[in-house]
């Protein structure tokens, strides 16, 4: 009898056990937040701001501004500010914090990474009610500064942070991507820029590009180096190619469509032009920017966001000023497959709200993400590059206004830079963004590396073929994890159970296994 005891025991404990480990999962967030009906300023907050940037100093600058002039509306908050030279690692960071309950307050980041981040209960706050607020609000009455309302917000920007049933997110910039192209080598192949680029023109003057003299020079620059064609983000590529050309990426619930037979069209013809040396990519080869500015690229896909690193009068560069060579730059679209109705990405940083057990602390949050979208932000974060304003406040102010209207002028009015802010505003409508799902960010990346695979294989002579394809598809599938990922598309659904629960699991059903086994023994004694 005391052998069953301590069965039982040892049951019930693993029961217990796997009871709270099991209800802690999912459970790392706070509980639901609620609009405070006042703003209390006799208490201090001091709130964690993260964001990202690389090399742009001005882009600080307005950030640092912000704060200081935000701080003097609100001297009772206090805003530390994180940088980061990555939105990767923003995300990395955010994921590691949320099992601590150490998330920042207030950080920039994309709706995709926001999607995982909801894995966790209550982890980010829905700002429908804090939208509404007649106090605090868009334009509340309380807020103490110029705010813009809902009304004032691009509703194509607002649409893109909302799912999972929630708006989880403001836009805080919008870019999309653009072709900056080197018209005056175009023009020396025997080629006329067309209205509206298409992949048979780029592919075309591409091939071309790559015809050498015996010495090995390229003909069109006299060099030894030139890489026709160069994609900064092969993860946009492949998502603009397959809408393009109406085929599937992905359902909004998160359902898997890219392993197609379209997919794989693209994949031989773009590993094609990888193997004539016609085309490569920003991880194999480095930033286009470089090469463009270099005389050794033609045509080079990049965010509107990067436009002051692109052609000859660059005011920011990351190669000798010896090195540049004189060209025409003109600003395109992307290259298209159907000219009559454009496809372009949207893209850009959005502004996310992390719970906390305080909700003065959370509405102290809110108030300063909101001062993000005021115009003395806005139009001043467009102006350091090719972005656009989320609010058509901003667009529309004078000052934005009269800055498209001075390009050319100086080095803060880079024509560049002010053409690609231009392509996206007068594309507006052609634009897209893809859906928003737990596992979104996964698929984006499994995306590129398809192509990444593609054109390293042809670029080092490996056979592509069918069964190349079909292993691609399988090792990419399992890499990004996507068969695990369609079954846990409902944003805010948990994810699987750790290693630690699955263990106790399997420790629980042993126990219970023996106990079934000792009273089975039992009984045969009995009989016998």
């Amino acid at each position: 009898m005391k052998r069953f005891q301590r069965f039982l025991a040892l049951g019930l404990l693993l029961s217990g056990l796997c009871a709270l480990l099991c209800g802690c999962h999912g459970a790392r967030g706070q509980a639901a937040f609620t609009v405070p009906e006042a703003f209390d300023e006799s208490k201090h907050h001091e709130l964690v701001f993260w964001a990202k940037n690389d090399t742009n100093k001005a882009q600080t600058n307005i950030y640092e501004k912000a704060i200081r002039d935000f701080e003097a509306l609100y001297p009772n908050i206090t805003v530390s500010m994180r940088l980061y030279t990555d939105y990767s690692k923003i995300y990395n960071d955010v994921i590691t914090n949320i099992a601590t309950a150490t998330t920042p307050n207030v950080c920039i980041t994309y709706p995709d990474h926001i999607a995982t981040y909801l894995t966790g209960d209550n982890v980010v706050v829905p700002l429908e009610a804090l939208f509404e607020d007649e106090k605090y609000g868009l334009g509340g009455s309380e807020v103490r500064f110029d705010a813009p309302t809902l009304d004032e917000m691009v509703p194509s920007f607002m649409e893109e942070c909302a799912f999972g049933g929630h708006t989880y997110a403001v836009p805080y910039m919008r870019s999309t991507e653009a072709c900056y192209v080197n018209r005056t080598y175009v023009e020396k192949l025997g080629y006329t820029l067309p209205d509206v680029l298409t992949w048979d023109f780029i592919w075309e003057v591409a091939e071309a590009a790559t015809k050498q003299d015996a010495d090995g020079n390229y003909l069109v620059n006299g060099q030894k180096v030139m890489i026709p064609f160069i994609y900064k983000s092969t993860d946009n590529m492949m998502i603009q190619m397959l809408r393009q050309k109406g085929a599937g990426y992905s359902t909004d619930a998160g359902e898997i469509e890219i392993f197609n037979d379209t997919t794989k069209a693209l994949l031989y013809e773009i590993g094609d032009h990888a193997a004539t040396g016609a085309f490569s990519t920003f991880k194999i080869s480095s930033y286009p920017a470089n090469f463009l500015n270099a005389g050794q690229c033609i045509f080079a896909i990049d965010s509107t966001a990067g436009a002051t690193w692109m052609g000859s009068g660059a005011p920011m560069l990351d190669i000798s000023a010896d090195k540049v060579v004189q060209f025409e730059t003109a600003v395109m679209e992307v290259p298209q497959f159907d000219t009559a109705h454009m496809q372009m990405i949207s893209q850009g940083p959005s502004v996310c709200v992390f719970n906390k057990e305080d909700p003065q602390e959370v509405l102290a949050s809110w108030l300063f993400t909101q001062y993000l979208l005021s115009n003395d932000v806005q139009v001043a974060y467009a102006e350091t590059e090719g972005y656009v304003p989320v609010t058509e406040k901003a667009r529309q102010s004078d000052e934005y206004q009269d800055y498209l209207s001075r390009a050319g002028e100086d080095a803060q009015h880079y024509d560049v830079k002010i053409r690609a802010a231009k392509l996206l505003l007068d594309h507006a409508s052609d634009t897209f963004t893809t859906p928003v799902f737990n596992g979104s960010t996964s698929l984006r990346d499994a995306a590129g590396q398809m192509i990444e695979n593609v054109v390293k294989s042809r670029r080092r002579k490996q056979t592509v073929d069918e069964e190349y394809m079909d292993k691609l598809f399988a090792d990419v599938t399992s890499l990004y994890r996507l068969d695990q990922r369609a079954a846990q598309s409902g944003g805010g659904e948990l994810g699987p159970l750790p290693m630690t629960a699955k263990l106790l699991l399997g420790a629980l059903a042993a126990a219970w296994a023996l106990i079934a086994a000792y009273w089975h023994a039992r009984g045969r004694k009995k009989t016998k």
